[in-house]
């Protein structure tokens, strides 16, 4: 994240451009503090991915026990085949895109010719993610790629508009949302959306609470360090006191709402302190903070977001084990 500057890292060849200074690092200051303040504390899941985070979450998708990358892949690795999308001259238009796995699945299955004629965005939080994927991309394939930075659930007008438009938005990122915010988003994304215009969108399934739960405990304890690195991020926005090693890791699915929630158990009294308050943050031994929630989806779901956002649902694709999906949107 780079909330104060639009300077880049170290792939400064590449085309990324950084809107973060747009929103406003005191945006994001009391968008964390709204959330330390509520009766159930919370803080967005986008403050995950700073460097750190990035690099813990790719960790994650290659634990045995986190299936949605795998079963997602293997839908998108003999995708190009089932859909009825013309790739001449389009604009694919990736949004969360931390990952340039996924994107490089779908590009290795089309001609040279076609490549040249593709413009690839990639639109994440996450600028060290963003520099890396980008250059994977541009390493791999003979596409023009740009970069964007930005938090997409708030910057959608700035997506490109002047060609046929492919969206993706994978990962089942869909699932962090609340249902409003869901709701919200594929109505704003919908809008934007022109006739013509397609959406490939990743959605984690409603299965058995052992596969979901193991899922977000792995035996490796890579997720519980993922889930606290959360509190470093806090610290260098607040400039904050939070200690990660006061918290424990706690996920467990919520089946009423159908979601995993991972929240952050503190261990102890706490007194959290920032330059940005006057007052003492203080968080009761036994409270949690509420970090992420992932929830999980039906087909009646997702007909449910392609009728919010006006789209036609033209298909829904499994992976064998049928633990997620791929459902392909149309805008008439």
């Amino acid at each position: 994240m780079n909330y104060i500057t639009q300077e880049l890292g170290l792939q400064e060849s590449l085309k990324i451009h950084n809107l973060l200074p747009q929103i406003g690092i005191e945006s994001a200051r009391q968008e964390i503090l709204k959330g330390l303040r509520s009766e159930q504390k919370y803080i967005s899941p986008k403050y995950f991915y700073n460097k750190e985070g990035g690099a813990l979450f790719e960790k994650i998708t290659q634990l045995e026990e986190y299936y949605p990358t795998r079963s997602e892949k293997e839908i998108l690795s003999s995708l190009i085949g089932r859909l009825d999308i013309d790739f001449t001259n389009i604009d694919i238009i990736e949004l969360g895109s931390g990952d340039a796995s996924k994107i490089s699945l779908i590009l290795k299955q089309l001609s040279a010719p076609i490549l040249d004629s593709i413009n690839y965005f990639a639109i994440d939080i996450d600028q060290v993610a963003i520099e890396k994927s980008i250059a994977q991309i541009t390493n791999l394939f003979n596409i023009n790629c740009t970069g964007i930075v930005t938090d997409f659930y708030q910057h959608l007008e700035i997506l490109p508009s002047n060609r046929k438009r492919l969206f993706c938005f994978f990962g089942s990122t869909i699932g962090n949302f609340s249902p409003s915010e869901a709701e919200t988003f594929m109505k704003q994304l919908g809008t934007k959306m022109r006739k013509g215009d397609q959406l490939l969108l990743g959605a984690d399934l409603v299965k058995d609470t052992l596969t979901l739960e193991q899922a977000y405990n792995d035996k490796q304890l890579v997720t519980a360090a993922f889930n606290k690195n959360i509190l470093n991020t806090v610290n260098t926005l607040l400039d904050s006191n939070f200690d990660p090693s006061d918290f424990e890791h706690l996920a467990f699915y919520n089946s009423d709402k159908a979601r995993i929630e991972m929240h952050l158990k503190s261990l102890k009294d706490l007194e959290i302190k920032t330059k940005y308050v006057t007052e003492t943050i203080k968080i009761k031994k036994g409270e949690t903070l509420h970090t992420e929630n992932s929830h999980k989806f039906n087909k009646k779901h997702l007909k449910q977001f392609g009728e919010i956002a006006e789209l036609n649902l033209k298909n829904i694709f499994f992976d064998t084990q049928r633990r997620f999906s791929l459902s392909y949107y149309l805008k008439n």
